[in-house]
């Protein structure tokens, strides 16, 4: 009897010692080189991966693009070649924008064809992207606590404001930009002196307001929203967040250091760049 009751108890406290929120591994993709982003492309039934190659800041052409299959092989390795250190990106009217140090790529969805590149004046390292429901394009400019705003070919400064503390994951979410801050006092090895958070900013008033609970936390990368849920990795300790509003950020995944921009099918899967591994991770929320 006492050890039926004795399984029992370490039953019940093992269930209760199980996270709230996990996310299983569904496949790992291999053969890339410094992938930074994962971009679903829902129309094309796809995944778009940006490859670095080398140093992150450097305009160095060997910056490329690569296209995976929702089951995880690579379908087409360099698919679009002639950039410097491509990471973010985002789709609007038919063409893929791509974040590029201080430079927008345009590329065309169809061909994977570098159509143009669009000058973003002051910019210094510019980072990760999002499209509205209007189809305006949104980037950050992680050096420079910096969002530009894009329509059509035309960049222009959304805000600045020393609050957004380095920002680098953005995702349009409604009428607000979900911002991920890496945080403040970047150190040579991108340790900060004061790790990052959740913002939020209204697209009509610009207005940015750090999300409750979910402040100086991690030095954050890669962000998205599915639902009412927030999912953010934090680059330097390869953890994967998520947080619901006024709560506080949970550990549902942990990879080793370099997990980056991540993607979703807007639905039960997340796709992570594990940049250090050359791999791209799919994960199946729970």
């Amino acid at each position: 009897m006492k050890t039926l009751v004795t399984s029992i108890c370490l039953a019940v406290f093992g269930i209760a010692a199980v996270p709230a929120a996990q996310a299983g591994e569904i496949w790992r993709a291999s053969g890339f080189e410094q992938p930074e982003s994962a971009l679903f492309d829902a129309a094309n039934k796809r995944i778009i991966v940006s490859n670095i190659v080398g140093n992150p800041g450097k305009a160095d052409g060997n910056g490329y693009l690569s296209v995976l299959s929702l089951d995880g092989k690579i379908v087409t390795q360099h698919w679009t070649d002639g950039m410097d250190a491509p990471k973010g990106m985002a789709i609007s009217g038919g063409k893929l924008y791509v974040a590029d140090i201080t430079k927008v790529r345009v590329v065309d969805l169809a061909s994977g064809k570098l159509d143009s590149s669009i000058d973003v004046p002051k910019a210094v390292f510019l980072n990760d992207m999002t499209a509205d429901a209007s189809g305006k394009v949104y980037v950050t400019d992680m050096l420079a606590d910096t969002i530009y705003r894009i329509d059509g070919d035309r960049p222009e400064l959304f805000v600045k404001d020393a609050v957004l503390a380095s920002p680098n994951g953005i995702f349009a979410d409604g009428n607000r930009l979900i911002v991920a801050s890496w945080g403040k006092g970047i150190n040579p090895d991108f340790s900060t002196a004061e790790p990052g958070g959740l913002l939020s900013v209204d697209l009509a008033t610009k207005a940015v307001t750090p999300l409750p609970g979910a402040q100086k936390f991690a030095d954050l990368d890669g962000v998205i929203a599915i639902g009412d849920s927030i999912y953010a990795t934090a680059y330097m300790t390869g953890t994967l967040y998520r947080y619901h509003e006024g709560g506080a950020p949970e550990v549902i995944a942990t990879f080793k250091p370099g997990s980056a921009d991540i993607g979703t099918d807007g639905k039960s899967t997340i796709y992570v760049p594990l940049m250090n591994e050359g791999e791209v991770a799919a994960l199946s929320l729970d």
